[in-house]
Formats: structure tokens, sequence, C-alpha cells
């Protein structure tokens, strides 16, 4: 790659200048338009949001090369243009998923380090028996809800939930805080209501780190706030949107899709209650084919440069798609199971600091409802399957199940989570309860983050 401001190649026939990674064409067949963007190259134009100009990393080469390249494409979103500029309005859908936030993902050097380290620090304390422990239980007690009546919807009523009980306990969140969180979280990735839905998840997370400041525990948040990092309430809150914001959306999405593809393909036909290693080959199928978190890594080309012919402006956004790269026709991938060489964590400094809790998280949850409804089957065909629009995410709208009715577990043995009457399906993220509570002045607080005052 060199320094250079030539005029931007012409993109070749039949791919237009900015294709749409927006609306339900995108979302029902991305492959497709990644198919048509590598005709232009590694990397081409595209729109995020209507009027949001960025650039896709389709190419694996190309998408290594930007991940590890710190010196030449930065993280920090106050460098993007048409943000400061205003020809991008701060009420854009995507603005809450790219916006600056003073946490790990949004910074670079020295920087970015010393927030990393207060996350994989307190990471590191949580024991993956616990861990475990807390999947099983919280498992067990959706399941029970559900194993009576014989159908489900495995997304609403299962992959979406347990990370929330799951996260709950591990963050030392209430649960009426957590049901707040995940739907601040959907709405941001979804680009529903999104302003909204990013105010609810910043005064939700504020009122937790005040909670956690009067009464710390032996939790991931309380073990933040005394890392030698010396975190501010604002970093606080931003590390968590980070932390939530990986543990939510993208792990439901990593369980959906895997329990998708055990229940459609007929590699795994007769396999499913065989024990883990099905699981874990779908889990790597998944990840290289079906990321949960298909397009992000978001850089700002610190300085104008060109790769292959493509000229990268700086200021511009970088959008790595990760699962366009891991599909790349050049990459010679004979054997996907065990193969962990997929994008689907990112790499460089910035790859997910969280990828072994979230493996495991998604392996016994998958393992768990194969296990308790091993007769579970898709109860329309898998290509009637529809996916949730949006530029970021591959997540389905839901996952119609139906098994023969079982008895619950005994009490005894369904754990010590909450009772499952008081755990119910997450809302769509059009509606966004409790964004009444935002407290005045809060969205000028994260614009002046943005600018850096």
């Amino acid at each position: 790659m060199t320094s250079a401001s030539p005029v931007p190649p012409v993109p070749p026939p039949g791919c237009p200048a900015h294709e749409s990674l927006y609306g339900p064409e995108f979302a029902a067949d991305p492959a497709a338009v990644y198919r048509r963007l590598r005709e232009a190259g590694p990397i081409a134009p595209v729109e995020l949001a209507p009027g949001v100009r960025a650039s896709l990393v389709v190419g694996y080469d190309a998408a290594l090369h930007v991940l590890r390249s710190t010196e030449t494409f930065s993280k920090d979103p106050r460098r993007w243009q048409d943000l400061a500029d205003g020809t991008v309005p701060l009420d854009s859908p995507v603005v809450p998923m790219m916006m600056y936030r003073p946490n790990a993902l949004w910074s670079d050097g020295a920087e970015q380090r010393r927030l990393r380290g207060a996350i994989t620090d307190s990471l590191a304390r949580v024991d993956p028996a616990t861990l475990r422990g807390h999947v099983e239980a919280s498992a067990d007690t959706l399941i029970d809800r559900i194993a009576p009546a014989g159908q489900a919807d495995l997304l609403g009523e299962y992959a979406q939930v347990l990370p929330l009980l799951v996260f709950n306990r591990l963050f030392g969140c209430p649960a009426d805080y957590g049901e707040r969180l995940v739907r601040g979280m959907s709405g941001i990735f979804d680009g529903v209501d999104a302003e909204k839905a990013n105010e609810l998840l910043a005064t939700t997370l504020l009122d937790l780190v005040t909670l956690k400041r009067r009464r710390p525990g032996p939790d991931v948040t309380s073990w933040l706030m005394d890392h030698p990092a010396g975190l501010t309430d604002e970093e606080m809150v931003h590390t968590l949107v980070l932390l939530m914001g990986a543990g939510t959306e993208p792990q439901q999405n990593l369980i959906a899709n895997s329990l998708r593809l055990l229940l459609s393909d007929d590699r795994f036909e007769g396999s499913l209650s065989g024990g883990s290693l099905p699981v874990e080959d779908a889990l790597d199928e998944v990840l290289w084919t079906d990321p949960p978190m298909a397009n992000y890594a978001v850089h700002y080309p610190i300085h104008d440069v060109v790769y292959e012919g493509m000229v990268l402006r700086a200021g511009r956004p970088l959008v790595v798609s990760l699962a366009a790269a891991n599909t790349d026709p050049s990459l010679t991938v004979d054997q996907r199971a065990g193969n962990r060489a997929h994008l689907a964590w990112s790499a460089g400094p910035h790859n997910c600091p969280a990828q072994s809790p979230a493996r495991l998280i998604a392996a016994v949850a998958v393992e768990k409802l194969l296990d308790r409804l091993p007769d579970v089957e898709l109860a329309v065909p898998v290509e009637e399957l529809t996916w949730r629009p949006g530029p970021f995410h591959r997540a389905l709208t839901a996952l119609p199940v139906t098994f023969p009715p079982t008895a619950s577990l005994p009490p005894s043995t369904a754990g010590d989570e909450p009772p499952a009457e008081r755990i119910a399906p997450m809302p769509g993220p059009s509606a966004v309860p409790g964004a009444e509570r935002v407290r005045p002045g809060w969205a000028a607080r994260l614009l002046g983050w943005w600018r850096g005052e």
C-alpha cells in the first residue's frame, strides 16, 4: 500500500458505485452483494445507511492488512469526516454503532492498551467452570419453560434470553436492567429508533455503574471499577456498552445460527446427540460462513492511501466484512471444522478479548438444548427463515421449531436462576420502553465525548 490521492477507478460494469448494505434485499442474500463487490477488487464502495458512504473490505488478505496496520488505519471515529462536517446526521441509524465512545474498541495506542487491559484482566477472573454452570442453569430454566409446549421460537425464547440471564449474573446486573439493555442493544444493531435505543442503553449502564459504586460485588462490573487502569464513569459506561454489545446480540446470533445449521444440514443428521463434536463443528462452520457480526471492525485511514488501485480517503469509514473475507474465493479452506483461521473474532490489537467465554456460552447452550430436546426439528423449511435487516449483523428474525412435548426438570435440578415466569421473550426493537427515563442532556454528553470535549 502506498500513499496517493488520484481519482478513484470507475467500478466495472454491473457493480454499482455504492452497493447498499441495508434493507431486506441485502439481509436475504448478502453473499450475492459480496460477489458483486469483489468484481471491483478486495475493497469496494458501499452505503451503510441512506447517505452514509464507506468502503467495505471483502478480501481476506486486505482484511488482515487493515486490521493489523495500526500505523495507517485508526479506530478513532472522531476522524470520521462525514460525521464531523454534518454530511452524516447524528440521528442516522448507524451512528450509535460507529460513534466515538471512550472504550477499547474506539481507541488507539497506549489508551487502547490501558482500556483493553482492564477488560482482559477482569474477564480472566471469570472461572470457566462457574461460567459453564451459569449457562447450564440458565438453559435449563428456559428449556423447562418451552418443553411442555412442543413448539418454540428458539431465537426469542432461548438464544435471545440466555445471554441476558448469564450476563446478569456475570455483571451483577439486576434483572430489569438486563431487559432494558437488550432492548437498547437490539435497537442500535437494527438501526430502529437507534438514537432513542442508544440513550436507553447509556442511561441504564450509568444506573448500573452508580449502583456498583455504592455496592460492589464479585462481578465483572466491580472488577472493572477496581482495576489499576482507573476507569472513569464515562469509560465504565462505554466499556460496558462494548462488553454487553458483544455478549448479547452477537452471542444470541451465534447460538441461533448454529442451531439453524445443525437442524438443517444433512452433514449433522443422526449425530446431534452423539457428543460435543458436531456442535463444535457447527460453531466453526458458522464462524466461517455466517459470523454473527458480518461487517464491522470499522477503521479510518489516517491519510489518503491506495490498495490495489482503490483509493481509501482519509476519514472515510473502512468497514471490514468478516463474512466476505472468510468466504473469499482466493482463500483455500478445505476443512473448516477445527480451523480457527477465520476472522469472526477480528484480528490484530482489536480482536475480541472474550473469544473463549463466547464460544463456551454458545457451545453449552446448543449442547444443552439438543440434549434436553433431542428430537427437535425446524417448523418450516430452512429457506423460509428470514433475516433481520442491518449492515452489521447476521441475525435471524425467528427460529421456529417443534419437538415432542416433555416434562420440565424437577426443581432440584433446574439451577438457581430466576423462575421461568419472570422471563419473557424480548419484544421487537421498534418499541424502546424506558426511554422516557433518559436524563436530560445525555445525548449532548455523548456528542461531547465524540468531539473529545
